[in-house]
Parts: structure tokens; sequence; C-alpha cells
């Protein structure tokens, strides 16, 4: 049996902050399709935007595409609305995100998505690539949840394809690659992965004290699995927790600690 396609959900945002007149302002933003921007007002030198995805969720033939900039010595903090979703795909149908980040010298730019949910037979391919000048700031945190425990769900196959890669100065510096397909609940089962958990996040900070403060990142990541390095200029950390709520807990905590903010409020909802 041929099942037709599936309703396919598509759109793009960029959002761009400059610096001029000693703050952070609004330089360009563009929205087309189930992809919106928001900009909420917040205390402080930081531009803010919070990423919606208005479909609700991605399967399988989605297309999102999302861009943000930081110019020269400015501040740009960007936040997902909710929680994304990654919801059951059809066979050979795969839902894709894209998202590309740009941070100019002197800047900081701060990507902190809410969780990825994974549904069962959910297919989804995600890239992250970061443009990065020497003197400039990121922090990158994506955490990844295996269905929701308080809803009895599980996810016993599927694919999930996520490559991070960050380049400073033209010259790249960290790549990172997740994959998972086919029996999902296993292969995340196994003692070199996630075990008897079902809940993840990577986070990365690259800038010119990275390695100055990986004591502090340990520190804020102890008292639960998971841990942190450093070298060529950045930290790269892993946070590996029982279920999403027990993760989120630990990110903010996290989040809380090792920013000069307080997390963004689309976090505490």
């Amino acid at each position: 049996m041929t099942l037709p396609p599936q309703p396919r959900a598509d759109g793009s945002a960029r959002v761009v902050a400059k610096r001029a007149g000693g703050r952070t302002r609004l330089a360009d933003l563009y929205e087309r399709g189930s992809a919106k921007i928001r900009l909420p007002r917040v205390e402080g030198d930081a531009l803010h935007a919070v990423v919606l995805n208005t479909a609700g969720g991605v399967t399988g033939g989605d297309r999102f595409a999302y861009a943000a900039e930081a110019g020269p010595g400015a501040r740009l903090t960007l936040a997902t609305q909710t929680a994304e979703r990654a919801y059951r795909a059809q066979p050979d149908e795969t839902g894709r995100i894209a998202v590309s980040l740009s941070v100019g010298d002197g800047a900081r730019l701060e990507w902190l998505a809410q969780e990825t949910i994974l549904f069962d037979r959910c297919a989804l391919r995600r890239t992250i690539d970061v443009d990065m000048a020497e003197g400039a700031t990121l922090l990158l945190v994506e955490p990844v949840v295996l269905g929701r425990q308080a809803m009895g769900e599980t996810v016993q196959s599927g694919f999930f394809s996520d490559f991070q890669r960050i380049r400073r100065g033209g010259r790249l510096v960290y790549a990172d690659a997740t994959r998972l397909a086919g029996a999902v609940a296993a292969q995340a089962a196994r003692p070199a992965a996630l075990g008897p958990n079902r809940a993840w996040a990577s986070i990365v900070y690259v800038a010119p004290d990275a390695e100055e403060r990986l004591d502090e990142a340990r520190s804020l990541i102890a008292g639960g699995e998971g841990g942190a390095s450093a070298f060529d200029g950045l930290i790269s950390a892993r946070m590996v927790s029982s279920d999403g709520q027990e993760l989120r807990r630990r990110l903010l905590r996290f989040l809380a600690g090792f920013r000069v903010d307080p997390p963004p409020r689309v976090w505490e909802m």
C-alpha cells in the first residue's frame, strides 16, 4: 500500500543584531512560512529573540531554516518558544532543520534551544553551522529527549541525525555528530550511549576565556551524569538525565550560573 505524501510545512526566518549608539539594536528581520521570530522587551544590553514554529512540530518532508547574526560588538540571545517535536514520519520522508549562526568580532551570540522531543518512528535531520570571528563569544545549548516519560511515550524506532560545526576565524574548531537510526531504543540503551537514561544536552562555549571557565562549568554540571572538557579556546560539555524534566532542571541551574543574565523567560514557562 502506498501512502499519500504527508502535508509539508516550510519556513525560514532570520534576525540580525548590530551595535549602534552604545547598545545592541535590531538591524534586520525576515520571516517566511511557518517560521517566526518574536522580539520580547528585556532589560539589559542584549537583543533577545524567540524562534517559533507555527506548524506545531516537524514531520516527514518538512523544511525549516533559521539564521541569526550578531554584528561586531553586538549581543544576541536566541531561544525557542517551546520544545520542538519530531513526530512520526512516513517511510522515506525526513524532516529537516538547518540553523546558521554568524558572530562578529567582539560580539556574543547565545543559541539556547529548549528540548527537541523525538517521537516513535520520527525522522529528523538537523544541522547547526556557526561562523564566528576570533574575538567572538558563542554559547550553544541543544537538549534532546526520547519521548515524554510522564506521558508513557517510548521511542522504539526512528531516525535522528544532528551535525554541529563551528568555524572560528575561518578554521574548523568543533564538529560533533549524533545519529540514531532504526532500533533507536536499543542503540540509546548501550552503556556508551545513554544507558538507562532518555535525555541529553550538548553545551558548547567558545570564547577567549573558555579554558579558564572549565572548573566553573564542571561544578554547574555536577549533581548528575555528564562532563566537560576544554581545548583550543572552547568548552564542550554533555549532560545526561533520566527524563526531560530532570534535564531541564539541570540546564536551568547551568544557565543561571554560567551566564550573567537570568535564563530567557520562555525557559521558565
